[in-house]
C-alpha cells in the first residue's frame, strides 16, 4: 500500500482533519488524524493493518507477539498480529504508566512487535518500551500506520510506517497566528481518565 493509499483511507472516513488541536503530547497542530474514525470500519481497518504486517514481516521477520499501547493501539495491533499470526496483547495505564496486566506474558524466546496507531513525538511508544523492559529480550521493533513526525521520532528502537508525513506541531506559546485565530480542540484520549 502507497502511502497516497494509506493517505485515501483516512480522507474516505473523514479522519483527516484541520483545524486547531491539542495533541496528547500537549503539542499544537494544523491537523489531526481520528484513527477511530478509520477503525470503525472493519475493512478499511483490514486493508491498512494487512499492509502493515506485511511492512513489518519485510523488516523485523516472523513475529510472535505484537504488544500496543491502550487505548489507540488496540486495535491495530489485535488486526496487524491477526495478519502477523502472532498474539496480540496491550499494555495500559495503572497509576500513570504502562503496565501488561490481564495475565498478559510474552514467553522468554518471542519476538516481540510493538503496534501503534500515530506516532508524533513517540512519548507513548516509549513508554511502551520501557514497560517491556525486563520481560522481554527479543523486542525487534515498532511498527505504526502513521509516523506524523516525519521520521524524527526518536523511539531507541527501529520502526516502519505505512505512511511517514511532516506535520507541523507547535508549543502552546509559540503558535503561527493563523492557528491562533482558531479555537483549540482535544480529541486524543491520553487525558481520559480511567
Amino acid at each position: 500500500m502507497t502511502q497516497d493509499e494509506v493517505l485515501a483511507e483516512f480522507r474516505a472516513a473523514g479522519a483527516l482533519l484541520e483545524g486547531h488541536f491539542i495533541l496528547s503530547s500537549g503539542l499544537r497542530s494544523p491537523v489531526f488524524l481520528q484513527k477511530m474514525f478509520v477503525f470503525q470500519d472493519p475493512a478499511r481497518t483490514e486493508r491498512l493493518c494487512r499492509a502493515l504486517a506485511q511492512k513489518a514481516e519485510a523488516k523485523f521477520g516472523k513475529i510472535d507477539v505484537v504488544v500496543s499501547p491502550a487505548i489507540g493501539g488496540i486495535v491495530p495491533g489485535y488486526e496487524t498480529a491477526r495478519h502477523l499470526g502472532a498474539k496480540a496483547i496491550f499494555v495500559e495505564r495503572e497509576e500513570g504508566r504502562f503496565q501488561l496486566r490481564r495475565g498478559f506474558t510474552i514467553p522468554e524466546e518471542a519476538k516481540v512487535l510493538i503496534v501503534e496507531d500515530i506516532i508524533t513525538t513517540g512519548l507513548s511508544s516509549r513508554e511502551c518500551i520501557e514497560s517491556l523492559s525486563g520481560l522481554t529480550s527479543n523486542l525487534v521493533g515498532e511498527a505504526c500506520l502513521i509516523d506524523r513526525s516525519g521520521g524524527r521520532a526518536d523511539l531507541a528502537i527501529p520502526y516502519v510506517a505505512l505512511a511517514t508525513l511532516d506535520i507541523p506541531t507547535y508549543p502552546a506559546d509559540q503558535l503561527p497566528p493563523e492557528l491562533a485565530a482558531l479555537p483549540a480542540i482535544k480529541p486524543g484520549s491520553r487525558a481520559l481518565k480511567v
